[in-house]
């Protein structure tokens, strides 16, 4: 090798060199440290009374909350979200920048419905959904969900930043890099997480499911006594408990055992219904329905007294659509119109979800809902054919109204119109009206 090649090896050495220890300390400066605590205690989770760690994935594992956040997710993320601009003569659908990626595609991985849907689950599960913007320019480009974000405002300078992990290391993002939707909360940085709050009712199902199902396991048999009225030796004490491995196990429920020596079995008296397992679900399930804010029967889960049927029922589906699913797209809109919309276009332009998307899947309550907007003249045929996916009709864009009510001083003018037409028709056909009569 030259001398040339040798220090052109030697410089590029030490230029690694350098660069190595450079991206060691940015890596040890962005490793998760203890004092990031909301860190930790997402990736750990909290421990109940009960003794059950809760952390996200195993709150997930519960039927009820997988449920709970599963149908509200998607209620949410199917309504269209449309864009408009206020004007004097009301408000208008625009066709805004936005729209491109909140409706169409908010990024190179997911679609809109996707994407809502993670927001809100997020919202659900931790009380905070956090997503990267994306920008060219001033303009929003994209949005990215940040798994376990988390905001975190600086003591000493009181500035707010935002954290999230990945891969075991902590990163951060200036406020304006983050649309931030917050859950309820006490009006801090971030919302309340149900599974924070809730940990003593996720620990206690987790708990009570889990026992149950060794019960099961073991063919549903308690726990029994061998007696025997000899001491035994440490190699009898090995030998049956290999033989009574083989009696253990749902698989081998019913099976008889063969004692000997003078032992004896006697089997402890507990069964599920003693041990209150059955009703322990059924609560649990209903608590946790309270955390999330779900009423049971939307879950499938009837409580004590209610069917699954009946005018109650779809009181109580409303119920759920007016504090359950209104409140979190109220929440989306508002922090829409706060951190993505221009600031000069936030006095004119907002965002909002389309609730009458629910109708869809009643057609008698969309049918009555559009015979009552037509009929009053607050909606023309052409614009309720629209709400069909329906072609406009040539004259469907004229308001119409019934005249069955009108005012006391109108009262035979109506008439008045019809007679004249029937005298009309009848001169045109040629027939005298006074002879008919």
């Amino acid at each position: 090798m030259g001398i040339v090649s040798w220090t052109a090896a030697r410089a590029a050495a030490g230029a690694y060199r350098v660069y190595a220890s450079v991206a060691d300390e940015i890596a040890k400066e962005r490793r998760l440290r203890l004092e990031d605590g909301g860190a930790w205690s997402r990736v750990f989770g909290n421990r109940g009374a009960a003794g059950k760690t809760v952390t996200v994935d195993t709150a997930m594992s519960l039927a009820a909350f997988w449920a709970c956040v599963r149908v509200t997710a998607q209620a949410v993320s199917t309504l269209p979200l449309q864009f408009f601009e206020k004007t004097g003569g009301g408000p208008i659908a625009v066709d805004h920048s936005l729209a491109e990626i909140l409706v169409g595609s908010p990024n190179s991985d997911q679609t809109s419905l996707e994407y809502w849907e993670s927001v809100v689950a997020w919202l659900l599960v931790n009380g905070d959904a956090c997503s990267e913007i994306s920008s060219i320019g001033r303009s929003v480009s994209a949005v990215h969900i940040l798994p376990n974000a988390y905001p975190y405002r600086d003591p000493q300078s009181n500035v707010l930043t935002y954290k999230y992990t990945d891969r075991g290391k902590s990163y951060t993002l200036p406020r304006e890099k983050v649309f931030h939707v917050k859950g309820f909360g006490w009006g801090g940085d971030s919302g309340l997480s149900a599974i924070r709050f809730g940990v003593q009712t996720f620990s206690t199902a987790l708990a009570a499911f889990e026992t149950s199902g060794k019960l099961f396991s073991n063919g549903m048999q308690a726990a029994g006594l061998l007696t025997s009225e000899q001491v035994l030796t440490d190699k009898q004490r090995d030998q049956l408990d290999v033989i009574m491995q083989t009696y253990a196990g749902s698989e081998r429920a019913g099976k008889l055992m063969i004692l000997e020596g003078g032992l004896k079995y006697e089997k402890l008296q507990l069964n599920p219904v003693d041990a209150q397992l059955l009703q322990q679900q059924r609560f649990s399930i209903e608590e946790i329905c309270r955390w999330v804010g779900v009423p049971p029967i939307i879950i499938g889960h009837a409580p004590e007294g209610q069917t699954m049927f009946g005018s109650g029922v779809e009181q109580t589906f409303l119920a759920w659509l007016a504090l359950g699913i209104n409140p979190i797209c109220e929440r989306i809109e508002r922090r829409i119109t706060k951190q993505l919309i221009a600031p000069g276009e936030q006095k004119r332009i907002y965002a909002e979800f389309n609730r009458e998307a629910f109708l869809q899947m009643d057609a008698a309550a969309k049918a009555s809902f559009l015979s009552q907007m037509t009929q009053n003249g607050l909606m023309d045929r052409n614009e309720g054919r629209r709400k069909l996916n329906l072609p406009a009709r040539t004259g469907g864009d004229r308001l119409t109204a019934q005249s069955n009510l009108v005012p006391l001083e109108q009262l035979g003018q109506q008439a008045g119109g019809a007679n004249q037409a029937r005298a009309s028709l009848l001169a045109w056909l040629g027939i005298n009206s006074e002879a008919k009569q």
